[in-house]
Order: C-alpha cells, then sequence, then structure tokens
C-alpha cells in the first residue's frame, strides 16, 4: 500500500530485504512490493525469488558475486508457536542447485527485527571477519581471533563480546575450508544441507550478527492471540507425542523393523545390534535433557550426555537422521561412538547425513578395493570419527571426502557412481528408497536432491492408500501434496511437528496469515502459492542447468532388490513413470521443464535469463 509517496508494507512484514556487500563494507536496502510478498510469502518461498531476481543460478556459489540469504517470514515474531525460524538459501556447492536450509533460533527473531524481512550477503570480505547488522548500521568486525574456532567456541566467543541481544549465525572450521556441505549454526541448531556454510566461509564471513527493536504490527491481533492458544495446545496433544517423549530418533527400531533403514551404504535394510541407539536404550544408559526451540512448545530436542574416557563429559542433540547417517549406514552401533561423531560434526559445522553417507561411500569404495585406506571400513566407529576430523580440516583423504559421495565418484570413476549415495549430488536421507518407493519419487525429482524435510512423500507409504514397495504413478498425487504443504510450512515458517495437528491445513495456515497481514487470503490462494514456488524452485534448477536425466536415482536402487526383502523391488521403468505422472501433476512439460504457459500462470515469466525453461 502507498500512501503520500510511502510505501507501507503489510502488516507482519517490513517491506523490504538489505543487500550487503561484504567486499566494499556497503549496504542498500531494497523494497519488496506487497503483491510479491503475498505470491512468496517468506522463507524458501521469498528465498527462491530472491535468488532468481539476482541471478544466482548462473554464478559460482563459491564464488564473491554469488549471493546467500537469511530470509525471514510475516509469522516470525509472532505468539504462534514454531514461528521462530529462518531460512538460508543460496546455489549449493554440493549439488549446483538451489539449496533452502531452515534452522530454529532466536536468530531468526534477532534478524527480522533489524527491520528487514530478509538479508543478502555477498562479496567477500578482504579478511576474516563478522558481519554485524543492527538498525542503525552494518559494519564488518575482523575475526581472526574466532578463525579456526569451532561453532561452540565461536558461539561463547561472541556471547561475551557482543552486545547484549545480539544473535550470530555461525560456520565452522569446516566451513573455513569450503567443505561442500558445512553448515550455519545458532544456539545448536543448524541450517545443514547443502553447503550454507561453505558459502558463507567462501565470503570470509565467520559469522554473521544481528540485533535490532524493530517491531512489525499484526492486523488482527485479537484474532492473532486466539489462534495462537489453540495451536499451543494442540502442540501438545497426540500428533506431537512421539516427538515430545521420544523425538525422532524413535525412527530407527521401526525403520529396522520395515527393512527400511540404510545399511552399509544401502547393501541392506536391516542391522543387528541397532536398538542399542534406540532412544530407549539412550534414556536407560545416560543422562538426558530435553529441550525447546525458541519460541516453541513441543520440545522435541533430546539431548544425551557422553562420557568417553579420556575426555570430559559432554552432551549431545540426537536425531533419527544424524544416528542412522553415522551409525547404522556406516555399520556402526556402539552407542558412544555414534554420539561422539555427532558432537564433533556439529563443532566442526558438517551436515551429519551427508557426512555419513560420503564415509560411507567411502567405506564402500574401500571394500571393494577401488579406494587405497584399508582403515576406513564398516563397522569401525572410530574410523568414522577419524575421518570426519580429516573431513573438517581437509586433511589427506579428507580432502576428497570434502566434496560429497557424486564428487568421489567422478573422482574415482569405475562405476562407483552406481552406488554412490546422492540424487542431484545431495546425499541421501535415512529412508531405503525400495522400501518405501513414493519416497524414492519424492527423492528423485526434489528440487534440492534427496531430501525428506522438501518432500513428505514416506506419509504415503506410511498410510493404507498406497503399497510402499510397489510404487505407481497414482501415488504421484500423494507426494505431491505432501511437498506442497512442506512449501507452505518452510515459508511461513512453522514447524513441520505441527502437520499432523492441523485438521484443515490450507484453512488454517490461511486464517494464521491473514490474522497476522489483514490480506483476505483462503486456502485456494494458498495452494496455488505453493504451486508458484515449485515451480520457481524448478526455474532456478533449469536456469543453473538442470536436465531431466537428473530426477533419477543412483543405479543400486533400480537393478536390485532389498537384500532381506525382495518384494522391495524398483526398476527404472516404473520410477520414471511415477516422475512423468508427478510432472504432469503439476502441471509441467512431462520432462519436468516448464511451459511459457506455466510460467505465465505464476508470473515468473520476467525471471527467466537466458536458458528456456521449456524443452520444445
Amino acid at each position: 500500500m502507498i500512501e503520500n509517496g510511502i510505501n507501507i508494507p503489510p502488516a507482519g512484514y517490513h517491506g523490504a530485504y538489505l543487500h550487503v556487500d561484504v567486499s566494499s563494507g556497503t549496504a542498500k536496502r531494497v523494497e519488496l512490493p506487497a503483491d510479491l510478498l503475498r505470491q512468496f510469502l517468506g522463507g524458501t518461498g521469498l528465498g527462491t525469488w530472491l535468488m532468481l531476481s539476482l541471478g544466482a543460478s548462473s554464478q559460482d556459489p563459491l564464488s564473491p558475486e554469488a549471493p546467500l540469504a537469511f530470509v525471514f517470514s510475516p509469522l516470525v515474531g509472532s505468539p504462534l508457536t514454531t514461528s521462530a525460524k529462518f531460512a538460508v538459501v543460496s546455489r549449493s556447492p554440493l549439488t549446483g542447485r538451489l539449496n533452502d536450509s531452515l534452522a530454529s533460533s532466536s536468530f531468526a527473531l534477532a534478524g527480522k527485527r533489524t527491520g528487514h524481512d530478509a538479508i543478502v550477503v555477498s562479496g567477500r570480505a578482504s579478511e576474516p571477519s563478522i558481519l554485524v547488522i543492527d538498525e542503525q548500521q552494518v559494519q564488518l568486525q575482523p575475526a581472526g581471533d574466532l578463525w579456526g574456532m569451532t561453532i561452540e567456541e565461536a558461539d561463547r566467543y561472541l556471547k561475551e563480546h557482543q552486545p547484549a541481544g545480539s544473535k550470530a549465525a555461525v560456520i565452522g572450521p569446516a566451513g573455513e575450508k569450503l567443505v561442500h556441505y558445512a553448515t550455519l549454526s545458532h544456539d545448536g541448531r543448524h541450517a545443514g544441507r547443502g553447503g550454507s556454510g561453505a558459502v558463507l566461509g567462501a565470503k570470509n564471513i565467520k559469522a554473521v550478527v544481528v540485533r535490532g527493536s524493530t517491531h512489525c504490527r499484526w492486523e488482527h491481533p485479537e484474532q492473532l492471540v486466539e489462534l495462537a492458544r489453540d495451536l499451543s495446545d494442540r502442540s501438545l496433544g497426540p500428533a506431537t507425542a512421539k516427538y515430545r517423549e521420544l523425538g525422532t530418533a524413535a525412527n530407527l527400531v521401526l525403520f529396522n523393523r520395515l527393512h527400511a533403514l540404510p545399511v552399509k551404504n544401502f547393501q541392506q535394510g536391516q542391522l543387528d545390534g541397532v536398538e542399542e541407539l534406540s532412544p530407549q536404550s539412550l534414556t536407560r544408559e545416560r543422562e538426558k535433557t530435553q529441550v525447546s526451540c525458541a519460541a516453541c512448545t513441543i520440545g522435541c530436542t533430546h539431548i544425551y550426555g557422553t562420557r568417553r574416557e579420556g575426555e570430559e563429559p559432554g552432551a549431545v542433540r540426537v536425531e533419527y537422521e544424524s544416528l542412522f547417517a553415522l551409525g547404522p549406514l556406516c555399520g556402526v552401533t556402539d552407542q558412544e561412538l555414534v554420539l561422539a561423531a555427532t558432537g564433533r560434526c556439529d563443532q566442526l559445522g558438517i551436515d551429519t547425513i551427508s557426512t555419513g553417507g560420503t564415509i560411507a561411500f567411502a567405506m564402500e569404495c574401500v571394500e571393494r578395493d577401488l579406494l587405497d585406506a584399508p582403515w576406513l571400513c564398516f563397522g569401525d566407529g572410530q574410523a568414522v570419527l577419524d575421518a570426519i576430523e580429516l573431513i573438517g580440516k581437509r586433511q589427506g583423504l579428507g580432502d576428497l571426502l570434502a566434496g560429497g559421495s557424486r564428487s568421489m565418484a567422478e573422482h574415482i570413476g569405475k562405476g562407483s557412481i552406481d552406488f554412490a549415495p546422492q540424487v542431484k549430488g545431495l546425499e541421501i536421507p535415512g529412508y531405503e528408497p525400495r522400501a518405501l518407493q513414493t519416497m524414492a519419487l519424492g527423492f528423485a525429482v526434489g528440487s534440492r536432491g534427496a531430501d525428506h524435510n522438501r518432500s513428505g512423500a514416506y506419509e504415503v507409504d506410511f498410510s493404507e492408500d498406497v503399497d510402499r514397495r510397489q510404487g505407481s504413478p497414482e501415488a504421484a498425487e500423494g507426494a505431491i501434496a505432501t511437498e506442497d504443504r512442506a512449501t507452505i510450512m518452510d515459508s511461513l515458517i512453522i514447524c513441520k511437528f505441527l502437520r499432523g495437528a492441523l485438521d484443515d491445513f490450507y484453512g488454517e495456515t490461511a486464517a494464521m496469515l491473514a490474522s497476522v497481514t489483514g490480506w483476505d487470503v483462503d486456502a485456494e490462494e494458498l495452494l496455488q502459492v505453493a504451486r508458484r514456488i515449485a515451480a520457481a524452485r524448478k526455474l532456478f534448477n533449469i536456469e543453473s542447468g538442470w536436465t531431466p536425466e537428473e530426477d533419477c536415482l543412483p543405479a543400486r536402487f533400480l537393478s536390485t532388490s532389498l537384500p532381506g526383502d525382495p518384494q522391495a523391488s524398483l526398476t527404472a521403468e516404473r520410477l520414471q513413470e511415477m516422475i512423468r505422472a508427478y510432472n504432469r501433476g503439476r502441471g509441467w512439460e512431462e520432462t519436468g521443464f516448464l511451459s511459457d504457459e506455466v510460467l505465465q500462470q505464476y508470473g515468473l515469466d520476467p525471471l527467466v535469463g537466458e536458458t528456456p525453461a521449456s524443452g520444445s
């Protein structure tokens, strides 16, 4: 809205982003029109638009000109539970495609209070630096004392040396060394996948520090408070009980029983002794604390004590994906070693899924005599720890491991790409694709690669609607639906653990957005927003070089049935049928390209660069 020549942003927004060039140390405020905000919301949606408009698809992710965006949302700062989240969006150094990672923390609250809906960083500082942003100024401070510090050490330093109320997103040594799956962290929560930490490290930035007191208004505060109270009550109900009581680690034993637990680089679907890593076993044998993310009522974070001989007692946040990747995927069931590996990844600032996937791939290469590292073998937890150290320092074998499993396979050759556990370069999470074939589809078409956070297709597999071991084109509709819901949650932003607590997903999330902004938004409009963002992600990937051949799975999954479960068999033909059905369901060309009509329908045609979006 414009009044007296002044742009008045919608309630819940500041109506602008801040673009900081750390090469020159300059910053400019760029307006975001209200209609654009309504079309992309915030979080990963607005982040996708920013990357397209700034031309990130044609830039080397580790080059100075490549932008990285911290993106907030209209719900950040509201009383709605789980809304203190931010997205980090860039082109990925691991995949070369769009990357959007999320983290929950008070960094989101402080970042939005600087008076911006997003903060974009480009350039390269002349020396290791801290980027400090508040309402009054933007400055670069020397970070020589912090360079080389672990994430915990850097966090502690910044809390001691920055003014009260400051919050910092920090990289570890792995980000400084440009490990392609390095993370960004605040308060122990990581924006993990895709290598955002390396993008920031390439800019010579150790940390981004934010502080501010500029609050957004809410259009209907009484209605918002009422919705917030109701949502908080439901967040403590049966839909989130698993996360509160056991955490995501509860999946471990269940998946093992279903032959759906990836073991020894996806060579098996079950592993004896995995119960040792279950939350029940961990709780029985260790001290445990339970905490919530900022502005969250659920309390899904389960922290367990460690007690390795010769080391001070510590504590590690435990989640299913970290346990699976650093445990069974590498053939390891030793509690202490798996927890130690998880904790070390957190300190070095590397994604646990990609770390475990890359190490497991290397172990199989050793097993096949394709890699000369006899110390690195399945079942050896100490070897996993040693490999993590090498990755963080990029020393010896760690330099090769730092590029991820696809990069390693390209280096090793000899058909190793057939069992490299990745899609589009992103390592596969803890869902065996042959046992969960709708999820196999979700992995294959994922905009950032194999991904359980952007697609909830496993929900379809665990429903009574499909045979999870016999994927079909009919399942594509369900896969699309889970992807669209995730897109809305990641753009508003609220936690996906709430999805089961919402009876009318689009209607209820539309009511939340309307109470903040005053927009007359409804369920149908939000669904169209989800479809627009999905198309925008695909457009970015097309512009960055995507081809239909990328929407696939490694040959291992398409040539052999799952050992121990011969019914779990997926052919290349069946997967391609599902992919074609997915693309048709989205209204795209069957190959996955975007027609001119689709681009116009979603208002994306002005964002098209030199690469044609259509395959015709």
